[in-house]
């Protein structure tokens, strides 16, 4: 920002590639309780799996209602990874599904994906290997009406409307109604990391006695005491939302992924739980079939 007035956003026009699953020289992960899993959702197209699902209600590992977009040049993936936001429109110029439209739904670490949700029978006729256009928007978004100490970013300008985030008025405080606010203790992988370009695990247990309660895919979360500003870190006093993105895990120190996109200390910007009505990113916000 400069001044009074902010600065106008640029627009970038990205490539990405959908992602085939990868496993190393064994199929199989060791989870928690040392048990061995084949890890089936980890990247590339998932079926069956869309907003609004519970990330416990599949037998998968970090399983994305979508596709996961990577880039073959590493450099390229960074900034795939790192200019993407949620809400972004997505389309398909290759393949049997060329020209269908997709959004983009959330980030996935390991050396960055971008995750894009389809309509299923757009899914179904996308491969590995289809070339995916992208219109980047959202990153050093600075509003008059936010605090000067909030940071928002991985989030297209035009979601903030349909998100329950209340912007009251000019510097005021921000409140943002989630599904459950967890404390940073539970963050897993992703600590350290760039908040720009990865999405943060959160180590929650399943629903039940002793269990945090559900949580679905496009959920807002709030992680206390987390700065999310640069590289994810604990900071007293802090507050990070972000909207979850993928599904659960059976391996140590992950679980549901969350997209950071509010950053702020807790006087500023003040996360409401609703367990029971909260609404959070949705498809038809995004106008997918």
């Amino acid at each position: 920002m400069t001044g009074e007035a902010a600065l106008r956003l640029v627009a970038v026009n990205l490539l990405g590639v959908v992602e085939h699953p990868a496993l190393g020289d064994t199929p199989y992960r060791v989870d928690r309780d040392g048990r061995s899993y084949v890890p089936a959702g980890d990247g590339g197209i998932v079926m069956d799996l869309k907003l609004g699902d519970s990330v416990f209600g599949l037998d998968g590992d970090h399983a994305a209602p979508g596709a996961c977009l990577v880039h073959p040049d590493p450099a390229s993936r960074q900034a795939l990874a790192s200019y993407a936001c949620i809400g972004n429109q997505a389309r398909v110029r290759t393949g049997r599904a060329a020209g269908a439209q997709g959004a983009v739904v959330g980030k996935r670490g390991e050396e960055g994906r971008v995750i894009v949700a389809f309509g299923q029978d757009d899914l179904a006729r996308l491969r590995p290997g289809d070339e995916v256009a992208l219109r980047a928007r959202g990153q050093g978004l600075c509003l008059p009406v936010l605090p000067l100490n909030v940071t928002i970013m991985n989030l297209d300008p035009d979601m903030l409307a349909s998100l329950p985030v209340d912007l009251a008025g000019q510097g005021g405080p921000v409140d943002v109604g989630v599904r459950m606010s967890v404390p940073s203790r539970l963050a897993g992988n992703g600590i350290g990391r760039p908040a720009v370009a990865w999405d943060l695990d959160l180590q929650l247990p399943p629903p039940g006695p002793g269990g945090a309660g559900d949580l679905a895919l496009g959920d807002l979360v709030a992680v206390t005491d987390l700065d999310a500003r640069y590289n994810m870190g604990y900071r007293r006093g802090w507050v990070t939302v972000g909207v979850i993105g993928h599904g659960a895990s059976p391996l140590p120190g992950h679980g549901p992924g969350l997209t950071p996109v509010l950053t702020g200390p807790a006087t500023a910007l003040r996360p409401v739980p609703d367990p029971a009505g909260h609404v959070g990113l949705t498809a038809a916000m995004l106008k997918l079939q």
